[in-house]
């Protein structure tokens, strides 16, 4: 009797009605990709048996096979919300320590600075040195952020100016005549920018230039002359700068001069510390005297206040100090048979033997994948696809159904022959 067929028939169609209903219901769950039912027949073989004798047994489920196909990307605006575009998973480290391997990029950031799953996993990422952009680990580690504590002040070392010094300047200390050329105050030449100490206290420091009885010649002050001290104070020039007939500079620059951190720091404050200035790109040309930037590489202590992504991976985070700089970059694996990956919920895979070891590399490099901030990879199911799926798979049940009815009939009928 043929009941073995329907029954294994029965099982079948009712498995993939269960694949079916689970991708439907995931049809809006973040980087879920669809699965498939695969199907094998059953046949049963004898010793000596003639082929194509045999009637077969039924149907079995093979496989259940997810298509890891690219889904369709959304904008959501959250920048920490990260899409990958192309091939690769996020690796992330669960909270008992194992890898395990996501496309959804819906992270958060915890209040311990890690970037973070909605299941507590960490994401993993190559950190970067701030400075030199360079990566400071060759093996991906959790990526953290000083989302509590405050990044530490850096004291400035480098002031730059672009300027512009008026080449029809006279002697600053004037001329009797005739005619007479009154004397030319040394702030009429002056700018002021803020430097920063050890502990990130702003300091004061001020640039005054002088036009030299020399041709082309300017003496360069940090302070005015104070008479009204006691004793009275009488600057010194801190250097000398000359230009070409071009009004190019040729000599002078850079200077350093010293900063003293008490003038604006009075909880005792650091030693006073060298800044070098580099007027390398000061001109005199024959145009009113202007400062066309002013910049120097010091900054207070500030708050993480934002977090950007790049194509690439890399990290940007902006701080309160009004600083912006990469902290890290994030890792992606590929598998050599993503098939062979097991799915263990919340949207993760982890390794099997039959995926392989992960490759690890970096967005946009090789055969990686470019990410998209502020977006997400939705699910790759096919919902119309799902639903006509679904109604196959149950005129399959049916049909299953309907051989066992039949088979049942006709045992009956034999059961009741008299």
């Amino acid at each position: 009797m043929g009941f073995q067929q329907g029954l294994t028939g029965l099982n079948a169609a009712s498995k993939n009605l269960d694949v079916i209903g689970h991708n439907i219901a995931n049809s809006q769950t973040v980087g879920f990709k669809a699965s498939r039912t695969e199907f094998a027949e059953m046949v049963a073989t004898a010793v000596g048996s003639a082929g194509g004798s045999n009637a077969g047994i039924g149907v079995q489920v093979d496989a259940i096979a997810q298509q890891f196909t690219q889904g369709n990307i959304s904008i959501t605006g959250n920048n920490l919300d990260v899409a990958i575009n192309g091939n690769g998973f996020f690796q992330v480290k669960q909270p008992d320590g194992s890898m395990a391997y996501t496309r959804a990029g819906n992270f958060k950031l915890d209040v311990d600075g890690n970037v973070v799953t909605n299941g507590n996993a960490q994401l993993m990422g190559y950190p970067m040195d701030p400075v030199t952009h360079t990566r400071t680990a060759s093996t991906p580690v959790p990526l953290v952020f000083p989302s509590g504590a405050p990044i530490p002040a850096k004291q400035t070392a480098n002031v730059a100016v672009e300027m512009n010094l008026d080449a029809r300047a006279t002697d600053a200390a004037g001329t009797a005549g005739p005619p007479p050329i009154p004397a030319t105050p040394r702030s009429a030449y002056g700018t002021s920018i803020n430097v920063y100490d050890s502990q990130g206290v702003a300091v004061p420091v001020s640039l005054y230039f002088q036009k030299t009885a020399t041709a082309n010649t300017w003496d360069v002050y940090d302070q005015l002359d104070d008479p009204t001290a006691t004793p009275p104070v009488v600057a010194a020039p801190i250097g000398t700068i000359a230009f070409s007939g071009t009004g190019v500079l040729t000599s002078g620059s850079p200077l350093t001069i010293t900063v003293d951190p008490a003038v604006a720091n009075p909880n005792n404050p650091p030693a006073p510390f060298p800044v070098t200035i580099d007027l390398s790109k000061a001109t005199q040309f024959g145009a009113k005297f202007s400062v066309s930037n002013l910049t120097q590489d010091g900054y207070a202590a500030g708050q993480l206040t934002g977090i950007n992504i790049s194509p690439d991976g890399t990290i940007l985070t902006r701080y309160s100090n009004g600083i912006s700089r990469p902290e890290g970059q994030i890792a992606l694996a590929t598998f050599r048979n993503t098939q062979g990956l097991s799915d263990v919920g919340n949207n993760l895979w982890v390794e099997t033997f039959g995926s392989g070891q992960p490759v690890m590399g970096t967005p946009t490099e090789g055969n990686f994948g470019a990410l998209r901030a502020g977006a997400l990879e939705d699910s790759n199911v096919d919902l119309t696809g799902e639903l006509v799926a679904m109604m196959t798979a149950q005129r399959a049940y049916q049909a299953n159904a309907q051989t066992i009815k039949t088979q049942d009939q006709v045992l009956s009928t034999l059961v009741n022959m008299r």
